[in-house]
């Protein structure tokens, strides 16, 4: 049987070496930005925290695999655990000087479930985290864990939705615009942000129309430990469906028969 606390209890470890590092290059004159392939941005601070967490992840865990990223997938086994690395979640924020930008940490099981997570955004002061079984938590400056549930808002007229942008939602964009007319709030906050707000009860539906599963992995166990639902925007659960929507589970499926009409 595998400890997921002891497991959280690394990944939190990970979290802090991840930290120092993106702390130190965070808003740094000497920055190094390249462009990938995909054109998406990635700074030296990218690549040194995640090759430091696989480095630590060889040592501590030698027999899971780890997908990341900036170095790469492995092929995934049927028998394996494997950790799943976003070195820096909100890379343009993170280039511009915007403090919404964390570190992702997830670990999955062989079924492909997400079994242990931690979201830590040092810039913001904060860091959530969550095993299967234990609920979610959050810790504010360093402080003591307090837990986290999502909201009881039932009616999607009453609710606040967070999203990215207007960018990739093909057949879809007409729905999302309409929809904004119809809840009580939305806001363009994105990335881990929005999630860990629903996660919070701040707020009552987030979502993105493209996603990885490293943008994923450590969003979905805590929003699922705070009493929420994690799926894809055809409603399959999981962090492995090419995107995401979260909510606080009683919003979920009318949200998702609004966005698909």
């Amino acid at each position: 049987m595998r400890d997921f606390a002891q497991d959280l209890m690394l990944a939190h470890q990970l979290a802090d070496v991840a930290d120092s590092i993106t702390r130190d290059r965070y808003q740094s004159l000497d920055l190094v930005i390249e462009t990938k392939p995909d054109l998406t941005p990635v700074t030296d601070a990218d690549k040194a925290v995640e090759k430091k967490i696989r480095e630590l992840l060889s040592a501590a865990r030698p027999h899971d695999l780890v997908v990341g990223e900036e170095f790469g997938t492995p092929a995934l086994t049927a028998d394996s655990f494997y950790w799943v690395i976003d070195p820096i979640d909100g890379t343009k924020n993170f280039l511009r000087g915007i403090p919404t930008w964390a570190t992702l940490i997830g670990l999955c099981n062989p079924q492909g479930e997400v079994v242990a997570g931690v979201v830590s955004a040092p810039a913001l002061y904060r860091r959530w985290f969550a095993a299967l079984g234990t609920g979610a938590y959050v810790s504010e400056n360093g402080g003591a864990p307090k837990q986290i549930k999502v909201s009881q808002v039932r009616e999607l007229k009453d609710a606040s939705l967070s999203y990215s942008d207007l960018v990739g939602w093909g057949t879809r964009k007409m729905a999302m615009l309409t929809l904004q007319e119809k809840i009580w709030r939305s806001r363009g906050l994105g990335d881990f942000w929005s999630h860990m707000l629903v996660a919070e009860g701040a707020v009552d539906i987030a979502v993105e129309p493209v996603l990885a599963l490293w943008d994923m992995a450590a969003l979905d166990i805590i929003v699922r430990e705070a009493g929420g639902t994690f799926t894809n925007l055809e409603g399959k659960p999981g962090s492995h469906g090419g995107n995401g929507v979260s909510s606080n589970g009683v919003l979920h499926n009318e949200f998702l028969s609004a966005l698909n009409a």
